[in-house]
């Protein structure tokens, strides 16, 4: 079975105020695809409450870096009280959405994905050997890779939510 270690553990971000949900979706899912990540949704979930709409989705995208490394990014999206207001912006009117965004990044590094080296036991010692003593620095610069591509889109996300701070 595959190793799966988390590297990166619950980096949040929280907004409040006007934004657009369908140009953040876009951005999402626009970054992942320039990164060269599959995406894959786990949930999605939306509800009509008397105070607004609430919008839950778990995305999990992953990426193949060699053919012993993959990255996976889990994001979880939390949009609550939803609501549609027009504005007016330098003489234009524009529909937005106002409520809270909470978003929650995870970072999965996983080693061995094909799980070649799991057949025979002496396989299996000499991969951890392996992992432990030689791949030693291999691997801590895609921990580093991992860790600063999430970091990546947490600021990108962020720069997008504060362009509609007013």
């Amino acid at each position: 079975m595959a190793e799966r270690e988390l590297i990166v553990d619950h980096i949040r971000l929280t907004y409040e105020g006007l934004f657009e949900a369908t140009e953040l979706y876009k951005l999402i899912d626009g970054w992942f695809r320039e990164k060269g990540y599959d995406k894959r949704e786990i949930k999605n979930i939306e509800k009509i409450r008397p105070e607004g709409k609430y919008v839950e989705l778990e995305l999990m995208p992953w990426k193949k870096v060699t053919d012993y490394v993959m990255f996976e990014m889990k994001m979880r999206i939390i949009m609550t009280d939803i609501k549609e207001v027009e504005i007016e912006k330098e003489g234009r009117k524009m529909r937005l959405n106002q409520g809270n965004v909470k978003i929650v990044f995870d970072g999965y590094f996983t080693t061995d994905y094909e799980n070649r080296w799991e057949n025979k036991p002496s396989y299996y010692f000499i991969r951890t050997v392996f992992d432990k003593f030689f791949l030693r620095s291999y691997t801590d610069k895609y921990k580093g890779m991992l860790v600063s591509e999430v970091n990546q889109l947490h600021s990108t996300i962020r720069a997008f939510l504060n362009l509609y701070r007013y």
